[in-house]
């Protein structure tokens, strides 16, 4: 029984590549992120672990791109190319874990919520209700300014105030996984609430979920971005964020020093688009209706 669960669960892998691989942009954004985690996951053997130390540093401040800085410095001589490889580390572990807690929150109320209905759904839905009017970077901001600044309080305040949507989303389709007939036949065999949600609704809402997460990853690294911007982050990381928030200090942007500015705006650009673009051809995959007249 376990082998062909396996079998069954490899082929249906098999065919969601096969499908997939149709999906020209969703190829494109996966290609992205395939190099850049590479880059984030060596980065201690292609740039070295003494990049951040600012003392030591190898330049001057500030110096221009050139063959041995080819993205220049910052404001104490480090290479920017060394920070940006480091600060994707920092960038894309935030961005996974938190939306990794949302979509775990978000998941969690969404079953129990459509499973149970009745008083307890009316009141998480308000709950809900509540987080989603409230608007999400102005709670993260609130969360990490009265919590220490560290890399778990930014992740914990873009979880905490980025899933209401998932559990929108999950409830209405646990609903509707609820109306089916093998339901009701599981309950009148004695099925209870924790089989049912467990072993029929979750694998059902699971395709919704991985394309949520997807989505939600690229709404939290610009989260963290912005956060560490502010300079909410912690301050002993190197991060994407705390990249521009540091060129900001540096007066980047009046003396016209973009090549402080732009490797790390550019690099938080491409790695939300790469995981939107991700997302969507999940979407696709998952839901073939959502491609007609794409």
């Amino acid at each position: 029984m376990t082998s062909l669960t396996w079998a069954r669960r490899r082929a249906s892998a098999a065919r969601f590549w096969n499908q997939y691989r149709r999906q020209r942009a969703g190829l494109y954004g996966l290609g992205a992120l395939a190099l850049i985690g590479l880059a984030a996951l060596t980065a201690p053997w292609l740039v070295g672990g003494d990049v951040q130390s600012v003392t030591g540093a190898p330049g001057t401040a500030l110096e221009s791109p050139s063959a041995r800085f080819p993205l220049g410095t910052d404001q104490f001589g480090r290479s920017l190319l060394g920070l940006l490889v480091w600060g994707a580390r920092v960038s894309l572990t935030v961005g996974l874990l938190a939306a990794a807690l949302s979509v775990a929150i978000g998941t969690l109320v969404g079953i129990v919520a459509g499973h149970f209905g009745g008083w307890f759904a009316t009141l998480s839905m308000r709950v809900t209700d509540w987080f989603l009017v409230m608007p999400s970077l102005v709670l993260a901001i609130v969360l990490a300014t009265v919590m220490s600044r560290s890399m778990w309080t930014v992740v914990l305040a873009i979880g905490i105030a980025s899933w209401p949507t998932t559990a929108r989303l999950v409830r209405a389709q646990t609903i509707a996984v609820e109306s089916r007939p093998y339901i009701e036949r599981a309950r009148a065999l004695g099925g209870g609430h924790g089989h049912i949600m467990g072993r029929h609704v979750l694998p059902n809402v699971m395709p919704l979920v991985l394309a949520q997460t997807t989505l939600c990853i690229s709404t939290a690294i610009l989260t963290e971005a912005t956060l560490a911007f502010l300079g909410l982050g912690d301050p002993t990381v190197v991060s994407w964020g705390g990249m521009l928030q540091d060129a900001r200090e540096a007066g980047a942007v009046s003396s016209g020093h973009w090549w402080y500015l732009a490797p790390p705006g550019i690099a938080i650009a491409v790695v939300a688009l790469a995981f939107t673009l991700c997302g969507r051809a999940i979407e696709s995959v998952l839901n073939p209706k959502l491609g007609v007249g794409r």
